[in-house]
């Protein structure tokens, strides 16, 4: 180091000691966006900007006509769905049992008049009275009324019967399938509309009632005017002496007095670069981005103006 630069370094830090370490800054918000899940046309907008919400208050509606009408469809579903389960898991229905087992009754009796007409032939045939032929018809009528007597038994004990298990596992999943699709219209018919995700001030109002939107463009924004933070920027001398952690005095046009911030992040990179060289002028210019928490009641606006010194 030369000798001249060694007295102009001299001379700048006895001019800095005599200035009093203040630094500028602003009231910054972390904002909650309030956006749907899906594209619509807005209905209503409940809020406007400035006011005060809860979480939880609706906020925004969209169009649903047709999530309501896929609702409706899946919920019809799923009526079919365990109507099917139930037939099948049931058997028959008493309705359809009563015919078959009046068919078998009618059936039988049959079988009966076969087996008495059947006889009396054979007796007819044996006195001379009546032809083989007759006797090969009633034989052939009797066999008939066996067959229709043990189809109709065969289907009477079916239908007391459930469903193979292949068939009822298919209806289960089926009726599983079907609750599930109406699960997902509900959600979608639910995300139609808009909530408000925490409690707060909006800050923004970007659409209006009737416009159109597309999935995940922001509608509102929300902040918690308790939970605010300073951005402020620190001179590249004192940023080695400022730590997070370190509480500084916070002070604006109209604030309380005794107003404090605890330093929360401190940038790495600076916010001016010079284009060549940090030479012992140009680095007085540098300044780095820090942050800080605002204690609770500063009842501070976004982007109000804030300074920040060491406390004393």
């Amino acid at each position: 180091m030369t000798f001249p630069d060694t007295i102009l370094g001299l001379f700048a830090a006895l001019l800095g000691a005599g200035e009093p370490q203040v630094w500028n800054g602003y009231a910054e918000a972390d904002t909650i966006l309030v956006a749907p899940v899906s594209p619509g046309r807005i209905v209503t907008v409940a809020a406007g900007e400035g006011d005060l919400v809860t979480a939880g208050d609706p906020l925004v509606e969209l169009e649903s006509d047709a999530e309501k009408a896929a609702l409706a469809a899946t919920h019809a579903a799923v009526a079919v769905a365990e109507a099917n389960l139930g037939n099948l898991r049931t058997g028959g229905r008493d309705e359809e049992i009563a015919v078959i087992a009046a068919s078998l009754h009618r059936a039988e009796a049959d079988l009966g008049l076969a087996s008495i007409t059947l006889d009396r032939s054979e007796q007819l045939l044996a006195q001379g009275r009546v032809p083989q032929a007759t006797v090969d018809q009633d034989r052939a009528a009797l066999t008939a009324a066996e067959a229709q007597v043990e189809q109709l038994r065969a289907e009477l004990a079916v239908a007391h019967l459930p469903a193979r298990e292949g068939e009822r596992l298919a209806a289960e999943a089926a009726l599983r399938q079907a609750r599930a699709e109406a699960d997902a219209a509900q959600v979608a018919l639910d995300n139609r509309r808009l909530i408000a995700p925490i409690g707060g001030r909006v800050e923004t109002r970007f659409h209006d009632p009737g416009e159109v939107v597309a999935a995940g463009a922001p509608i509102l924004s929300i902040y918690d005017p308790a939970r605010l933070h300073a951005v402020f920027f620190l001179p590249e001398a004192d940023r080695l002496r400022i730590t997070p952690g370190t509480r500084l005095a916070l002070g604006c046009t109209g604030c309380p007095e005794g107003l404090t911030a605890t330093v929360t992040e401190l940038a790495t990179d600076p916010q001016y670069t010079p284009p060549i060289i940090y030479s012992r002028e140009e680095r007085a210019r540098l300044v780095f981005r820090a942050e800080a928490e605002v204690e609770p009641g500063a009842r501070l606006m976004p982007g109000q103006p804030v300074t920040l010194e060491p406390l004393p």
